[in-house]
């Protein structure tokens, strides 16, 4: 699956990680339902770190189709809410 951080580029990840983002992404959906803007701020920061950690980032140059678009880094909880599908920002 190719991943794309808002202003940073995209990543190749493996689908059977998944499982443990959708965790860090239900937490964050919990987060911008309550307002809570630290935990929102601390979520954001861990699920894209991860995405970073697990994929390998493509070429600066590749333009592949982005079948995940994640928010940047610096996205206020307004600008994710508006992202947000029934599932969140991670399908599954």
């Amino acid at each position: 699956m190719i991943v794309r951080i808002m202003g940073e580029g995209q990543v190749r990840l493996d689908n059977g990680h998944l499982t443990e983002l959708n965790k860090l992404d239900d937490e964050l959906l919990a987060e911008i339902e309550s307002g809570d803007q630290p935990g929102f701020r601390r979520t954001l920061g861990a699920l894209l770190e991860e995405v970073r950690r697990l994929g390998a980032p493509l070429p600066d140059d590749a333009l592949e189709p982005s079948e995940l678009i994640l928010p940047s880094p610096d996205a206020t909880l307004e600008e994710v809410r508006a992202m947000l599908s029934d599932e969140g920002l991670i399908p599954g």
